[in-house]
């Protein structure tokens, strides 16, 4: 049973690349078949640049997140997504990567997106090592178990995910007040509108979590 996946691991989950060995990895298959609209490619008919990926993070995680494989059916806009995914999620930033798991997770609640609550939870669990708060800011953020100034950042967060129309400099102001820097707020904003994409996309597609997503840091090691 996985209940806690290493750092590695992890930031293969997180969609980072890999260096595989090519010929000593099986297949990579989808948890639930794919959506006959959109059906994932065949891993050998792939690119090379994206075949490598997706069996780099296989390598380190033990399977290919869904995300993957039902990106791949257009592949220019896969290495777009996962660029701008990579440059928001692993640079170094004012926002912790637990943080930024954190906008990702209520936001993706507030737009009712499976996959992406489902996946990034796991994530968030492992990066907070708290098996606990994905489940709390999944279901209500304002209960959680956080600080005050991650509250004011997933209030910000979900402004810009449902009313980004009516974002003022009252709310640089408050943000600017619990020490964010406007590099800071950018990263937030940039966060969420990007994972509002993604929580679209899943959901047209029918994305399913894998299986493995639902145990993994929920206990302690």
């Amino acid at each position: 049973m996985l209940h806690a996946a290493p750092p590695c691991a992890a930031a293969a989950m997180h969609y980072g690349p890999g260096q595989p060995h090519l010929a000593a990895q099986p297949e990579p298959s989808m948890t639930q078949p794919a959506p006959k609209r959109f059906p994932a490619p065949a891993i050998d008919a792939l690119p090379d640049d994206i075949r490598s990926r997706l069996l780099g993070v296989q390598e380190k995680s033990g399977f290919v997140p869904n995300v993957f494989l039902t990106l791949a059916y257009r592949p220019d806009e896969f290495r777009a997504f996962f660029a701008y995914h990579d440059a928001l999620m692993e640079k170094d930033s004012g926002l912790s990567k637990a943080e930024r798991e954190m906008i990702v997770v209520a936001t993706s609640s507030a737009n009712q997106c499976q996959y992406c609550v489902i996946a990034h939870g796991a994530i968030l669990r492992i990066r907070a090592k708290n098996p606990q708060i994905a489940d709390q800011i999944a279901a209500n953020y304002r209960k959680a178990d956080i600080t005050p100034r991650q509250r004011a950042m997933l209030d910000f967060a979900m402004k810009v995910s449902a009313e980004a129309q009516l974002v003022s400099e009252t709310d640089f102001a408050s943000l600017a007040g619990h020490g964010f820097s406007d590099d800071d707020i950018w990263d937030i904003a940039a966060i969420s509108a990007f994972f509002a994409l993604s929580n679209r996309m899943a959901n047209v597609t029918a994305m399913r979590p894998n299986d493995e997503f639902y145990l993994m840091g929920r206990m302690p090691k």
